[in-house]
């Protein structure tokens, strides 16, 4: 018969520890420079022994790698887990690119200056204490970008044309404009006028309606449209607003071909109508994007990865000052509270310090990869992947999904967000480099293009021509590629062709 006690038992063992420091280190990385900027600034005003760091930055990009390079070695922090179990336990969804997945600091307590990580919980979203309020940032209104890319992540597009589409969006203004030149734009992505001209069409079918117009005529234009009221009349009225602006009603009943009555009629339309979509949103949820990493050529043709240090917050704690309230302190109280400030100024200087190494080591290896790009355009997107990146630069594969997303960097091809720069690959024929899955979308788009009435391509012959470009590509890969870019098969651009 067993018999049942209790004893005490002294066993060894491994574990990860997620103490509420490293969570913050996790958080901050997660964070754009504009972010992290509100962050910080909420953490001097509650913390007494923080201040900002006035020191002058380092002149040249030497000076500032070299400051970078010689941080205290001591205390160091990590943003990788101690084994990729570990890392499994943190982020579940790790493999995924775009992970946002951290622990946050919601069960954080205020203390009357100081937050006690202590008392850090596992649930909400933030590190503001007592005063966070988990629901007012879980119903946040989204911006016009975010909703623009939302509806972005629906449409069939290859990853070159996604990327373009990106940029078109992040050049919109709070209006809801697309008032940047096309081809400038194209020049600077190495693409025509007329690929990013088909996309911005694609993209002004997004809502609200008119969004991603060039001017007011065309935004009106496109709301009519929608509402299957651009007829002739309608159009010329459309195109004749300064008359309409000069009252100039005999004119344009003239030039729309339209007595009194139904020109009131179509100009009370046009008042229904919204000549600024973007508003919706609110003009201070969508600020302009800024770099959080500046890339510029080099006299010699290399590319030089700099940190944006003008929104890049800089803080180091006051070791005087908490040296003279401590030897003041005199309940138990007090000196608890002038503890965790100081705990929490050296590992907010610490976690900020790595951030930005981590981020820069990131860009640094993520240009190295897509120099192609930056130097021919599109077209020249290499393979790339997380673990590609995360073995480069000795971390692990979460770390790199943290910093690439929400980041962006700017290049002489224009803004972009890191984590546009991964893309799939195809092998090359000769065993040779592997080509980009998009730079091979983009190869068989441009080869129909090129397409004549008496010359159509079927799938077979462009993968003949493929082959002989060293690109080695099944059939059917070639038309699922075709279907996802929205482009008919052979026969029916034939038929196209013929009417």
């Amino acid at each position: 018969m067993t018999k049942l006690g209790q004893r005490l038992e002294a066993r060894q063992g491994q574990g990860l520890v997620m103490t509420p420091q490293l969570q913050q280190a996790i958080k901050l990385l997660q964070l754009n420079n504009m972010e992290l900027a509100e962050f910080v600034e909420e953490e001097l005003e509650r913390n007494p022994l923080l201040e900002r760091d006035e020191r002058p930055e380092p002149g040249g990009e030497d000076e500032r790698n070299a400051a970078m390079d010689s941080g205290d070695p001591h205390g160091e922090l990590s943003f990788d887990a101690p084994s990729a179990a570990a890392d499994e336990a943190l982020d579940a969804d790790r493999e995924a690119m775009y992970a946002d997945s951290a622990p946050d600091m919601a069960g954080a307590r205020d203390t009357g200056g100081a937050v006690d990580w202590s008392r850090a919980g596992k649930g909400g979203g933030g590190f503001d204490g007592e005063d966070f309020d988990a629901a007012a940032h879980a119903s946040r209104e989204k911006t016009l970008r975010e909703h623009l890319h939302d509806q972005l992540a629906d449409l069939a597009l290859t990853s070159a044309d996604r990327l373009i589409a990106a940029h078109l969006i992040d050049l919109a203004d709070d209006d809801g404009y697309m008032r940047a030149d096309l081809g400038e734009t194209a020049e600077r992505l190495g693409v025509t006028v007329s690929e990013v001209e088909a996309l911005l069409a694609r993209l002004q079918a997004f809502e609200p309606a008119g969004v991603m117009a060039r001017g007011l005529q065309e935004c009106l234009a496109i709301q009519l449209a929608e509402r299957d009221r651009l007829d002739p009349a309608m159009a010329a009225l459309v195109d004749n607003l300064p008359l309409l602006a000069k009252h100039d009603y005999a004119g344009l009943r003239s030039i729309c071909e339209v007595d009194q009555d139904d020109l009131e009629d179509m100009i009370a339309e046009l008042k229904r109508l919204t000549p600024k979509p973007g508003l919706a949103f609110g003009s201070d949820n969508t600020r302009a994007v800024e770099p959080d990493v500046y890339v510029r050529e080099r006299p010699d043709g290399s590319w030089a990865v700099e940190l944006n240090t003008d929104t890049l917050p800089r803080v180091l704690m006051n070791n005087r000052y908490a040296a003279q309230i401590a030897g003041s302190a005199r309940s138990a109280e007090e000196k608890t509270f002038i503890t965790e400030c100081a705990q929490n100024a050296s590992w907010l200087v610490k976690s900020l310090d790595q951030r930005a190494r981590t981020i820069l080591k990131v860009a640094s290896e993520i240009v190295r990869q897509q120099d192609a790009f930056l130097a021919k355009g599109v077209a020249w997107l290499r393979p790339l992947n997380l673990k590609t990146v995360a073995d480069a630069v000795g971390m692990h594969e979460s770390t790199v999904s943290r910093v690439t997303s929400n980041k962006y960097v700017s290049t002489p091809r224009g803004l972009f967000e890191l984590k546009y720069f991964f893309t799939s690959s195809i092998a090359s024929a000769d065993g040779g480099e592997a080509y980009s899955a998009e730079a091979v979308r983009y190869r068989i788009k441009a080869m129909i293009q090129a397409e004549t009435i008496n010359e159509i391509m079927s799938d077979d012959a462009i993968v003949d021509r493929l082959l002989a470009d060293g690109i080695e590509i099944a059939r059917r890969t070639v038309a699922k590629y075709r279907e996802a870019m929205n482009i008919p098969s052979s026969v029916q651009r034939r038929r196209m062709m013929k009417r």
